[in-house]
């Protein structure tokens, strides 16, 4: 029961599904290292949409996406703008901070934001296998956001931080478990190897980066990496396909 409750939980943070009665918070709070199921589930229901549809590169790849944001809110894209504005504003560790967290969007959002979310759609529609891309980038996605979670020490009183507070670093190995799956996915083995290595290359650099720049990290760095993550692990999937192929 409690392991239903961590995953309903789970999935009332990351997604707008419908799924009755909110469950406690402290259920998922205490599992975090389920953050990859969330993937499997957005990523799950895109891929399925896909293939039934069948529709050209690029419209496939602009449904998937949108399907995406759709069941998640666009809560993750939300993280990417904020991290967007602090990365572009000058001048002291301060000033950073407050552009990272106010709740306006600057023309560093804008940027990064656009950046990115090209970066996925274009990638995804550089890929025959649309349906299996999607799944497997929005999981690496989840996982990165465990790892910016269980590692990424927070500068600020939050959400992350509470989150980061309940969590060990043992956490990753279950987590990591997680990830298992996907190697049965039907893609070259050089893909899914170069996916892996990015899924964790990402998150470990963005943690470096914040705690640089901003002092640690918070929720919308860890949201951020979710859909940077998405969008470089698509990018490598395009990428490796066309060179094995």
């Amino acid at each position: 029961m409690k392991t239903v409750q961590s995953v309903i939980a789970l999935l009332q943070f990351t997604t707008i599904l419908p799924l009755g009665k909110t469950a406690p918070f402290e259920a998922f709070s205490q599992t975090i290292w389920l953050y990859p199921l969330a993937g499997y589930v957005t990523g799950g229901i895109a891929a399925i949409m896909l293939y039934l549809i069948s529709a050209p590169a690029f419209v496939s790849a602009t449904i998937g996406l949108g399907i995406v944001f759709l069941i998640t809110g666009c809560n993750h894209l939300d993280g990417l703008l904020d991290l967007g504005d602090g990365l572009m504003a000058h001048g002291t560790r301060e000033i950073r901070v407050r552009a990272l967290t106010d709740r306006t969007v600057g023309t560093g959002g804008i940027a990064l934001g656009l950046m990115i979310t090209l970066l996925a759609w274009s990638s995804l529609a550089s890929v025959p296998l649309t349906c299996v891309a999607i799944l497997l980038a929005e999981v690496s996605g989840k996982y990165a956001m465990a790892v910016m979670t269980i590692f990424g020490r927070p500068f600020h009183p939050g959400l992350h931080a509470m989150l980061h507070e309940h969590a060990s670093r043992w956490f990753i190995l279950p987590s990591t478990l997680l990830l298992l799956p996907l190697l049965y996915l039907p893609l070259p083995k050089v893909v899914l190897g170069a996916s892996m290595i990015v899924t964790i290359l990402v998150p470990v650099v963005l943690i470096g980066l914040a705690s640089r720049l901003f002092g640690g990290v918070n929720g919308d760095v860890t949201g951020a990496s979710g859909e940077i993550t998405r969008a470089f692990v698509l990018m490598v999937i395009a990428c490796t396909a066309g060179i094995t192929g």
